[in-house]
């Protein structure tokens, strides 16, 4: 091999030159300029993790999402709160006192128990059907003589006398025995447990129902609009923190039959990063240790991999503050010039620092040397970084403003990483003295009968190549971009396994679509015509809470009323004492051994009889726990028993506020909601039910919308900034290189291994993402800058490039690169491991093309 050396240093030679002949002077320039950039990140350093501030609002459907916003501002930046009880009552009971509760923070703006309104207490009955209605009568007035006894006397007392009267009517023959069994066993059942020290759960809504209680009968919602701080990575985290104490204070967990999970935006938001940050540890210490290792095996001295980190480190925290001071913040995406600038600066490093060993081999002092490197790999970083800046820079016209300031501040960092790299390196290489090694040229002299090999068979290897090309541009259409960001958060958090709860309740799944109308006619219309669209199970506007057929319902409310009013409206009886509720006890348990059932009532009025004489037998304290568990939610019973009792006529007018508020818009309008067939949670299904919608109403929106929107929106953006990049690199190519031929063999290989990394991933199934498309500025910038210093040492006469020490630098910063990001693949985040697959593969083929197709590409010698 050899090297052009030109007559007269160059004048990136010069710069290197000085840098090293005033060592210390440039050191102290970089730290105090490293400082002064700290500072000023420590006093402005902004960080917004609002994914709404992440794409342009000049987009159709970012305008109506935002107009939507603001005309529902209740129904934005949510906490969900779902309370799940063991019983009916537990979760209402829980409910009640944690709203009241969650009122007094004041890092909670709103909470609101929709369910708990009074309304839906008084008249929800009235929104079911008329059999329904019906059936709900029928069953309270049947339960009229046991709700009298147990109005009156809402204690363990009151049960006891009830399980008597219960005894005698088995006894007598007016009770059946199939209505009796299910009472019996379950306070049977509720008794044991509380004798054993277990748990126990009651529901008289569960025997009054007559049927096992599902969620909707278990499950409460609370909706929490939190004051969010977006300075911290987690703006809803001292909100959701304030919610869990408050509900742990009033003992809203499974000791007492209760659980409390939160989800919508705001967790869902905070437990991203929580998850990102779980194996923080982890992949921090496998990437540095990565970082070390591979620098180590490429320049063979610590000293040399210790300057290369401390320029990289320098590097990255003067990018920061000029980051900041250009973009005035950093968000979700532009945080990820981190990364690239780690990758990328690393490789200018690597790559003089290779040289650096190789020209000691023909130099006596070390400043020589470092010039000589600038003289021979200058141009080529020049080129390089400039070629990738401009290729981020044409980021910044995308409507995608995450990408657009990732461009911005990961350009300006090229620019840094190639300032440092013939400034600040050099001088740290002076400063450190790393020894001479005495291994000839540092390259790969193992590599000369490959090389030999691909000269030799140049046609069949680019023919090889051409085909491989062609067969990755046949696999492309299966290549896949999945838009939807649920499917990058780990199903473990439980904002996720919550959310996914959610969705499977079709009275409360999130993935609903809204459009808004100037009157309620209009909406009403608009509804009936959504909900014939086979993709949509039903629709609601404010007119659906105004019942129908409400005279026939409220007569069969009446009736039950006249039955039901007096009996729950008895005086209560005085509290019983131990000794009377002891008598009561036994006395029950002494008509049910005196009842003649058969079967199974009588097995169930047995085992009864025994746990009432146990618990006879017991302690107060014990009786006490099994007053708490039978006789306590008898009082939220009745009075919901009470409340809908009360049921009167609904019109539009008579809707509380606070609901209407949910369906008028400020200025007026009426809201349609369309909710979508179960299994709506895939992409194909969320996308037929938008789809569906917008054909009937363009300007819906809702979850749905937005992110099959966004989805379309990013990838757009990132085919922009793709064409631009290319156009933006190859326009500076071609003003640096004028030969278009040259400009050629720099961007082959770079579209070569972009297409191998798409087909692979259309080949495993692997689809892009919002993670992992952000490592594709990185790769870009890598190709490109390899081809770039292949073309360049071509250019100046270099041959037998494989078995150079540039071949060396390049192999050892792809894997250094490779190796250190490719930890991202061990994240139990999915979005991240995602990214970290892809990086691995991309830096593969990159790899493969450097050994094996670009020595054909650069076999014969550039035109004179």
């Amino acid at each position: 091999m050899r090297h052009s050396r030109p007559a007269r240093a160059s004048r990136i030679g010069r710069v290197v030159a000085a840098s090293a002949r005033h060592p210390w002077l440039v050191l102290l320039a970089a730290v105090l300029l490293a400082l002064a950039a700290a500072a000023y990140a420590a006093r402005h350093f902004a960080l917004t993790a609002d994914t709404a501030e992440l794409i342009s609002t000049d987009l159709d459907w970012r305008q109506r999402e935002l107009d939507y916003a603001a005309a529902f501002p209740q129904l934005q930046n949510l906490v969900v709160v779902v309370i799940d009880g063991a019983t009916p009552e537990l979760a209402e009971a829980a409910a009640r006192r944690l709203e009241p509760a969650l009122r007094r923070n004041a890092l909670l703006a709103s909470v609101r128990d929709p369910e708990g309104d009074d309304f839906f207490v008084r008249n929800g009955v009235l929104l079911l059907p008329l059999p329904e209605v019906e059936a709900a009568m029928q069953g309270l007035i049947r339960a009229q003589p046991f709700l009298g006894p147990l109005a009156a006397d809402p204690t363990l007392h009151g049960v006891a006398g009830l399980v008597a009267t219960l005894a005698q009517g088995l006894q007598q023959g007016g009770m059946p025995q199939g209505a009796a069994l299910p009472l019996l066993r379950r306070l049977a059942a509720a008794f044991e447990s509380v004798l054993a020290g277990r748990p126990a759960f009651f529901s008289w809504r569960a025997l009054l129902d007559q049927a096992p209680p599902g969620p909707r009968q278990t499950r409460r919602v609370l909706l929490v609009q939190p004051v969010l701080d977006y300075a911290a990575l987690q703006p809803g985290a001292a909100a959701t923190a304030a919610i869990r104490d408050t509900a742990r204070d009033l003992g809203i967990d499974a000791a007492h039959g209760l659980s409390l999970r939160l989800t919508g935006p705001v967790p869902m938001a905070d437990e991203e990063f929580a998850t990102l940050a779980e194996d923080a540890w982890l992949l921090t210490g496998t990437m540095l240790a990565a970082l070390v290792g591979i620098l180590w095996l490429a320049v063979r001295s610590i000293r040399i991999a210790a300057a290369i980190l401390g320029t990289t480190l320098l590097g990255l925290v003067i990018t920061a503050g000029l980051g900041l001071l250009a973009a005035g913040r950093f968000n979700l995406i532009s945080v990820a010039f981190i990364p690239l600038f780690v990758g990328l600066g690393i490789d200018f490093s690597i790559q003089f620092s290779v040289r650096y060993r190789a020209e000691r081999l023909g130099h006596a002092r070390d400043e020589a040397a470092l010039a000589a490197a600038g003289r021979g790999v200058g141009r080529a970083l020049l080129l390089s970084a400039a070629a990738i800046g401009a290729g981020f820079f044409a980021f910044l016209p995308t409507s995608y403003i995450g990408l657009a300031e990732l461009g911005l501040i990961a350009g300006l960092g090229m620019m840094i990483a190639f300032a440092l790299s013939i400034t600040l390196l050099p001088a740290l290489l002076v400063l450190l003295r790393p020894r001479r090694a005495g291994r000839a040229e540092a390259g790969f002299a193992s590599l000369a009968p490959v090389e030999a090999f691909l000269r030799r068979r140049r046609r069949g290897v680019l023919g090889a190549a051409l085909a491989l090309a062609a067969l990755s541009l046949a696999l492309l259409p299966l290549l896949r971009f999945d838009f939807n960001p649920l499917h990058l958060r780990s199903e473990r958090v439980e904002s996720m396994a919550t959310l996914r709860d959610l969705e499977a309740d079709p009275d409360r799944t999130p993935n609903t679509i809204s459009v808004l109308r100037p009157s309620l006619a209009e909406a009403r219309a608009l509804g009936e015509r959504l909900a014939r669209l086979p993709e949509v199970s039903r629709t609601l506007t404010l007119a659906d809470f105004v019942p129908a057929r409400q005279d026939e319902k409220l007569a069969l409310i009446a009736d039950a009323a006249m039955f039901l009013g007096p009996a729950l409206e008895a005086p209560p009886v005085p509290p019983a004492t131990d000794a009377a509720l002891r008598a009561r006890l036994e006395s029950a348990a002494a008509a049910l051994r005196r009842g003649e059932a058969s079967g199974e009532a009588g097995e169930a009025a047995r085992r009864l009889a025994a746990a009432l004489e146990r618990l006879a037998a017991a302690t107060p304290e014990m009786r006490g726990r099994a007053e708490a568990a039978v006789a306590g939610p008898l009082p939220l019973l009745l009075d919901q028993i009470r409340g809908l009792l009360q049921a009167g006529p609904v019109t539009v007018e008579s809707l509380p506020p606070a609901l209407a508020a949910d369906w008028i818009a400020r200025d007026g309008r009426y809201r349609v909601e369309a909710h979508p067939r179960p299994g709506v949670e895939d992409n194909a299904a969320l996308i037929a039910f938008s789809d569906a919608v917008q054909r009937v109403a363009a300007d819906a929106t809702g979850v749905p919308i937005s992110i099959r929107e966004a989805g379309a929106s990013i990838v757009t953006a990132f085919l922009q900034a793709g064409l631009f990049s290319a156009l933006a690199v190859v326009a500076l190519l071609a003003l640096a290189l004028r030969r278009a031929r040259d400009v050629t063999l720099t961007m082959l290989p770079v579209l070569l291994s972009g297409l191998l990394t798409f087909a692979t991933c259309a080949a495993l199934g692997l689809p892009l993402n919002f993670a992992n498309i952000i490592a594709l500025p990185l790769l870009f910038g890598v190709g490109v800058a390899f081809n770039i210093y292949f073309v360049m040492a071509w250019r100046a006469g270099e041959t037998d490039l494989l078995q150079s020490s540039l071949t060396r630098a390049v192999v050892f910063s792809a894997l250094t690169t490779a190796v250190a990001f490719g930890a991202l693949w061990l994240s139990s985040h999915p979005g991240t491991a995602s990214m970290g697959r892809l990086l691995m593969i991309s830096l593969g083929w990159e790899l493969l093309v450097t050994l094996f197709v670009r020595p054909a590409l650069l076999a014969r010698p550039p035109a004179a």
